[in-house]
């Protein structure tokens, strides 16, 4: 694996997602390195990317509540443990459960192993609310897929919170999650 600056050279074989996600940072002057590698649909195999980029890639998960009426996408760091009871009581939803791959289509355009708060700019909507671990928001990068699970980027979380997230009309709720039982 490589670390480059900026979108790819040749975007032959790459899908629309993974470009519009580029063109999106483009257009906000936001900078970020980027890297290729083999399918990284899991927190195992994203531990070798953390090495190339410098930065932990964050777990991404979309979450639904049982009604299915209100969508979620958490981040927080890839090594914490995350206990839906934890951060149910957080945001006031009686139960929280894993979203379906088809919601994550219809409201991020993303597959699942790919999710990543870049697919926010394609929640039009404002259909999902963005949920970060405070303990994301302390560190000066953040790793993420573009929108697919065989690239990954390196943003400044400064960036993403400040002007990323404004460009998609998404703002955030700091969560504290500790990943064990409190006793």
């Amino acid at each position: 694996m490589q670390l480059f600056n900026g979108r790819p050279e040749e975007e032959a074989g790459r899908l629309p997602r993974e470009i519009r996600t580029y063109d999106f940072l483009d257009r906000l002057n936001i900078p970020y390195q980027r890297t290729d590698h083999d399918r990284a649909d899991n927190m195992e195999a994203c531990n070798a990317i953390d090495a190339i980029l410098g930065v932990l890639i964050c777990k991404n998960l979309f979450l639904c509540n049982r009604q299915k009426t209100r969508f979620y996408l958490l981040m927080m760091p890839g090594d914490k443990k995350f206990k839906t009871k934890e951060l149910s009581g957080q945001i006031g939803s009686s139960r929280l459960s894993f979203a379906e791959p088809a919601d994550m289509l219809k409201y991020l355009d993303i597959e699942p192993g790919a999710v990543s708060i870049m697919g926010l700019m394609n929640d039009t909507g404002h259909e999902v609310q963005l949920l970060i671990d405070e303990d994301v928001l302390k560190d000066e990068y953040l790793g993420c897929h573009p929108c697919v699970c065989t690239s990954s980027l390196k943003l400044r979380t400064e960036d993403v919170i400040k002007t990323f997230l404004p460009a998609t009309g998404h703002d955030y709720r700091a969560v504290r999650l500790v990943g064990e039982e409190e006793g």
